[in-house]
């Protein structure tokens, strides 16, 4: 009778270890929203759960991005477009900074698209921001995706792009996935 109380008090030991790492995440992956969306940040969008895409957000929006739960920011813009220094900017505000360069539509490529999806995917729906300028690139690589490893009609793939900013370099989009 002795070792069956201590296994039944094993397994709600491991029962109460499991539930508190299962609230810990859900608490993690909570974000303010609402401030996000007050901050007016340039084509703000909310395509997946928790995940973000935009236009550049500023040096106070990104102070709102760390203050509301947000834990990376990925940038699609090299460094030859941007004369401040937001990967250490991002980091000091105690987010991670990712940079995959995207300078334009000769770099919404497979490659490019792999590149986010990969990244995304290692990020395990923690809460993420992803930008370029003004958010078409975020839309273009994402309808790339989409239509190539997704297998969404090229209509389908640019309606995904479109959810995630994709504007002028849908034309780009189209002809890429009819390759």
């Amino acid at each position: 009778m002795r070792y069956q109380n201590k296994g039944l008090a094993t397994i709600a030991r491991l029962a109460a270890l499991a539930l508190f790492a299962l609230t810990a995440s859900l608490v993690q992956a909570q974000v303010n929203s609402a401030a996000i969306e007050q901050a007016e940040i340039l084509n703000l969008r909310t395509p997946e759960n928790g995940i973000f895409a935009s236009g550049q957000p500023t040096q106070e929006q990104l102070q709102v991005l760390a203050n509301s739960g947000v834990k990376h920011i990925i940038s699609l813009r090299p460094s030859s477009e941007i004369d401040w220094d937001e990967g250490a900017y991002v980091k000091s505000l105690g987010m991670e900074y990712h940079n995959i360069p995207v300078a334009g539509a000769g770099d919404v490529t497979s490659e490019n698209a792999k590149k986010l999806d990969e990244l995304l995917s290692s990020l395990n729906g923690q809460p993420t921001l992803v930008h370029c300028a003004s958010s078409n690139r975020v839309g273009a690589l994402r309808a790339l995706s989409a239509g190539e490893s997704g297998g969404e009609s090229a209509d389908a793939a640019v309606a995904t792009g479109k959810r995630w900013g994709l504007g002028s370099l849908e034309t780009a989009v189209r002809n890429k996935l009819a390759e």
